[in-house]
């Protein structure tokens, strides 16, 4: 059970994440909320000290406080902003948070730029929806997109794939 969580939960949180910020421009509460709810049940399974699992949750309300302050001042999301908060969990404490937010920055100024760059090229008549939502001058930045993407890479490299495919006994916490 633990393996599947690790390999299949995670994963396809980003995935859905990123393809419905991109379809529809928003990100369902579900997925941000099945990250923090199966986050402390794979760190206890994998054998992760409840103090550890404290200052994971601590990390992820701390990344939520800021993130609703970006999204307050309009720069972001809210789904977006409880998306990163609930990956931030994942990565606690760590490096990996560090190469989080690095890489989501990165991805999201090269989808930002990508962007800009189609909606200054091409008129959103293509007749499907979303990419003319995409190209509209007026739609924000579906950054769930960039989020996604940077917490599938840092993950892959992550303890808990190590978890995953060693076992629990490969955890160094």
């Amino acid at each position: 059970m633990l393996t599947f969580a690790i390999i299949f939960i995670f994963p396809f949180a980003m995935i859905y994440a990123a393809c419905s910020d991109l379809v529809s421009m928003t990100i369902a509460n579900r997925v941000s909320l099945i990250l923090v709810v199966v986050f402390p049940v794979a760190a206890v399974a994998a054998g992760m000290p409840i103090g550890l699992i404290s200052l994971h949750l601590g990390i992820g309300l701390l990344c939520l406080a800021v993130t609703y302050g970006f999204f307050a001042a309009g720069w972001m999301g809210g789904g977006d902003a409880k998306l990163l908060a609930a990956t931030a969990v994942w990565f606690g404490p760590t490096i990996q948070l560090v190469e989080f937010l690095l890489l989501g920055a990165i991805y999201g100024g090269m989808l930002t730029i990508a962007l800009l760059i189609s909606r200054a090229q091409l008129a959103p008549v293509t007749g499907i929806d979303f990419v003319d939502r995409l190209l509209d001058q007026d739609t924000g930045i579906p950054y769930g997109i960039a989020i996604g993407l940077a917490g599938l890479t840092v993950y892959s490299g992550s303890v808990w794939m190590d978890i995953a495919i060693k076992g629990v006994a490969a955890a160094s916490f």
